[in-house]
């Protein structure tokens, strides 16, 4: 997991896509979107590059002037706070970097609920009460 700043360029992140690509590794670059709008387009040219190269079975490409093996298990994640006003400094993804990510959105868990279906599984007739009591205590 790498955490990203505004403060993060294109040179710095192809040495990384080189490095990843190279070995097979997987990397979550987390607050992505805390990078600067324009050093995110070259990103996701830069991806593309990758994830092309991995779909059309080459075992060579040409990155950024380098010629790298590449491994066909390396993968990027990425996570990204909302646009909102507790999240200062945050860019839009632009659309052709939005293009190569799945979104999954993520939220809270109902931890009462989990709880009331774990106790109904071992047993607790009265699972609801206790769960709620549970969740409340801690």
């Amino acid at each position: 997991v790498f955490n990203c700043a505004d403060t993060i360029s294109t040179a710095f992140m192809a040495q990384m896509f080189k490095g990843l690509a190279s070995c097979g590794a997987w990397s979550c670059f987390d607050e992505f979107n805390r990078i600067e709008l324009e050093v995110l387009s070259v990103i996701a040219q830069q991806l593309m590059a990758i994830q092309q190269s991995i779909a059309e079975g080459k075992k060579d490409l040409l990155f950024e002037g380098t010629t790298i093996k590449i491994k066909p298990t390396c993968n990027c994640f990425i996570t990204f706070n909302p646009l909102t006003k507790g999240y200062a400094g945050r860019s839009e993804l632009p659309d052709n970097l939005k293009a190569l990510f799945r979104t999954v959105a993520m939220m809270v868990p109902d931890y009462t609920m989990i709880s009331e279906i774990r106790l109904y599984a071992y047993g607790f007739t009265d699972a609801r009460n206790l769960a709620r009591k549970i969740t409340t205590t801690y």
